[in-house]
């Protein structure tokens, strides 16, 4: 096998990898991710893609881990006066038909409040989803501390 081949593999075998779906359900999850904000914070943070393949909109009404005391789903409000603030978004997260719904660093993101355990970068996270159509769909979310806050490379400078 060429170099080139094994590389085509390797990318289509990362790019299937990332992507769990319920049975015979519309929704798929993609790009998943969760961190800590330091070393041994007591929240964490899941951010992800998820997509709506079907006909209707979904909506994400809860998670849960066994890895914290809380899991909430939150967003980032801006209070009025130029300050954000987290929020729990009791309604939860419109998945639109045919479309998707980011849940991005500065945005929309599933909290974990309580951590039970140290998160350590490469650790794997597993977290349910609860969505009203779709049901439950459990996935599993690897601990990345080294991705940069913007898909596609920001402008943030790496620090340890």
């Amino acid at each position: 096998m060429s170099l080139k081949s094994v590389l085509i593999a390797a990318v289509a075998a990362v790019s299937f990898a990332g992507v769990a779906t319920a049975e015979g359900a519309k929704i798929m999850v993609h790009d998943q991710y969760a961190r800590v904000s330091a070393k041994m914070s007591s929240s964490g943070a899941a951010f992800m893609e998820i997509m709506n393949m079907g006909a209707e909109d979904d909506q994400l009404i809860e998670a849960h881990s066994d890895i914290a005391k809380r899991v909430e789903l939150h967003t980032h409000m801006e209070t009025g006066d130029g300050v954000m603030k987290m929020v729990h978004v009791e309604e939860g997260f419109v998945i639109p038909a045919t479309g998707s719904h980011m849940l991005q660093r500065g945005g929309d993101h599933v909290m974990f409040m309580g951590l039970n355990q140290e998160l350590q970068h490469g650790d794997v996270v597993p977290v349910t989803l609860v969505f009203k159509n779709a049901g439950e769909i459990s996935i599993e979310i690897p601990v990345d501390l080294e991705r940069k806050p913007a898909h596609g490379g920001g402008h943030m400078k790496h620090s340890h």
